[in-house]
């Protein structure tokens, strides 16, 4: 018979007082002692015998029960720091302090001062041309004038023409540098997906309309048939849909539509919640956060990342699995820490900065992703204002239509990892898509954790090691391409780089 089954066997609980519990081990063990010293005294030189076994598993048995292992906790963190302060100490004694932050300012000082010597600038301007459109279009769609089958064509239009402008700029301009390039397409990403949800609801509105004008006619004929009250309804009371019918179209206006172009969300609603003020503390915490976290970001960068990325040049280049493996794990670390540090700058200190100078009340902007045990959770959890998109203005309306789950899925996806590649990519100038085919890998990825692993503890690690591995490779394919596109191979000379 095993332990586990037996008879008298001592179990241990984890309890908010272990360590009490061991020195109250200690107390009884040290009065034990004492009654048997006095004991022995009393009898003589005459042997005692104590019972010191009993029926009990190791602390580290599942079957113990324990579960208070903060000390190893506190360890990991400790080694942790350790570890990584030993690397950037490495990094300094290396290449010295290629932090230059006169040099990131000065990427913002042309010596020609049109608003063209700035085209990234320029074209988020013209973007408003854009949006004018979108709502003269909208305002002539409610009168009657067109109808809905010019809509779809006009916004499928629309959404090709406002994605494909940035691309002809940035793949004709010469800068090489394509940081603020990534910053403009990613900003015209976002228009263009607040189109597609305002039309979207415009569209629902105008049908809604639609339909109680048919309900009231048909209400109005019936009532003149008969007398009898019964037979028609006051249609308030039984249409969802009037609420939205009520609201449109006093919507139509620029202080509504530039409103949702400036809220961190992509999902336009006819009222938005909002908080009653302005809380100046939170916005005054928020705005150091943001300008502390972007110059730490930036010097991360230049410090840590952009050496590791050029050392990785030639062994990529001469193909040494050896060198490239080494780099690849050398360069996920810091890579991590920049993708956390940019996740907290972006969507907690911007989105939350945004959201309190409108007064936009719903800041949830992510949930607990850290905690994910599926992929498919992560991607649920991380970004809330694209899921929820995803979720409303794609994956719905699919299965509205009949779609099946995996099809709906498979296009979420997919729109995903094009808007990933979207904006890899052209500001790049080159056509890799690394970034596309990591996010399409996302779909078997997602299979793995759902229905062989099934979440936990395995499914969480699974997560994590798909972000720290994933992105690092990335990075180095992207990097290691586009180095040798505009520099050639780089030497081994260590030199300061320039973000």
């Amino acid at each position: 018979m095993s332990m586990r089954h037996q008879t008298g066997r001592r179990r241990r609980q984890p309890s908010e007082s272990s360590n009490g519990s061991l020195a109250s081990r200690r107390s009884s063990f040290a009065q034990n002692g004492n009654s048997s010293r006095k004991s022995s005294e009393l009898r003589g030189s005459r042997p005692c015998e104590k019972v010191v076994h009993t029926a009990q598993d190791s602390l580290f048995s599942t079957s113990s029960g324990w579960t208070n292992f903060r000390g190893f906790f506190n360890l990991s963190i400790l080694l942790l720091v350790l570890s990584n302060g030993r690397v950037a100490l490495e990094n300094v004694i290396k290449y010295g302090i290629l932090i230059t932050p006169l040099q990131w300012m000065s990427t913002f000082v042309e010596h020609n001062y049109s608003i063209w010597s700035w085209p990234n600038l320029a074209l988020i301007l013209c973007s408003n041309i854009q949006i004018v459109l979108v709502l003269g279009v909208e305002k002539v769609l409610e009168r009657g004038w067109l109808g809905n089958a010019f809509a779809a064509v006009f916004y499928t239009v629309l959404v090709i023409v406002h994605l494909t402008i940035p691309v002809v700029v940035t793949l004709t301009h010469t800068w090489k540098n394509p940081l603020w390039s990534v910053g403009m397409m990613g900003v015209y990403v976002i228009e263009a997906l607040k189109f597609i949800s305002y039309g979207h609801v415009n569209y629902w509105a105008r049908d809604a309309r639609r339909k109680i004008t048919e309900l009231k006619t048909q209400v109005t004929d019936l009532a003149k048939k008969t007398c009898d009250p019964k037979q028609f309804w006051d249609l308030k009371d039984e249409l969802s849909m009037h609420q939205m019918a009520a609201a449109y179209p006093s919507n139509l206006s620029f202080s509504n539509i530039y409103y949702f172009m400036a809220a961190p969300t992509l999902c336009y609603e006819f009222k938005f919640p909002r908080t009653l003020r302005i809380r100046k503390h939170f916005l005054i915490k928020r705005t150091v956060e943001l300008i502390f976290l972007s110059f730490l970001i930036a010097a991360l960068v230049q410090q840590w990342v952009v050496p590791t990325v050029r050392n990785s040049m030639k062994p990529l280049s001469e193909m040494e699995y050896s060198r490239c493996l080494e780099r690849l794990l050398k360069l996920a670390i810091p890579n991590h820490l920049i993708w956390l540090l940019f996740f907290y700058t972006f969507f907690h200190s911007f989105l939350n900065l945004v959201a309190e100078l409108l007064r936009f009340a719903d800041r949830e902007f992510y949930r607990d992703f850290w905690n994910s045990e599926t992929i498919s959770y992560f991607w649920k959890s991380w970004n809330i204002p694209v899921h929820r998109f995803a979720v409303r203005h794609i994956y719905s309306p699919m299965m509205r239509n009949n779609f099946t789950k995996m099809s709906a899925f498979f296009v979420v996806f997919f729109v995903s990892a094009f808007f990933h590649e979207y904006l890899v990519s052209v500001p790049l100038k080159m056509f890799r898509l690394w970034s596309y085919y990591g996010m399409m890998g996302q779909i078997p990825l997602s299979y793995i954790t759902d229905k062989i692993v099934r979440g936990g503890r395995t499914g969480n690690i699974i997560v994590w090691l798909s972000l720290i591995v994933g992105q690092p490779l990335a990075i180095l394919m992207y990097g290691h391409d586009w180095y040798i596109l505009n520099f050639g191979v780089p030497s081994a000379t260590n030199q300061t780089v320039v973000i």
